[in-house]
């Protein structure tokens, strides 16, 4: 499912959705490192979990600093990531990496739009810069390390 998040008229909206997709993010992270069956691989899961905490916690700091609500959830997309990854399941740990790769497309997309929002200031550009490369490596891994099995 392609995601509209960046495309947000106002930095506030930007910043909340993102905090949402970050939340999503999370669900989908926590489901699939208690699923995958090779312990290196949810290791390397775990490892990009800690990103996505680390992206929610700059976010939710941006977001208190200029005086926005701060969702406390992720929405009914996050029904969406995790579901496709308990339905993976079922074939195993390929099945599983390649639907968590369909879940960073989303996550690189709108760190894409993000980044060039015209209401983005010098340092949230940074940090959606930053985001934006930690995602296009999770990615990156997920597709590479499916592609190998």
């Amino acid at each position: 499912m392609a995601t509209t998040v960046g495309s947000e008229s106002t930095f506030e909206d930007l910043v909340r959705n993102l905090i949402r997709l970050e939340h999503d993010a999370i669900a989908a992270y926590e489901s699939s490192v208690a699923r995958l069956s090779d312990s290196a691989f949810s290791g390397q899961v775990e490892a990009f979990r800690q990103d996505h905490l680390q992206h929610l916690d700059v976010l939710q700091d941006m977001a208190r600093a200029g005086g926005f609500d701060v969702p406390a959830e992720g929405d009914m997309k996050q029904l969406l990531t995790t579901g496709k990854i308990a339905l993976a399941d079922l074939m195993g740990d390929k099945a599983i990496l390649k639907a968590m790769k369909t879940n960073e497309d989303d996550t690189v997309t709108a760190y894409e739009r993000a980044s060039t929002h015209a209401d983005a200031r010098p340092e949230s550009k940074a940090f959606f810069d930053k985001a934006l490369a930690d995602e296009r490596r999770h990615r990156e891994w997920m597709e590479q390390t499916a592609a190998a099995l």
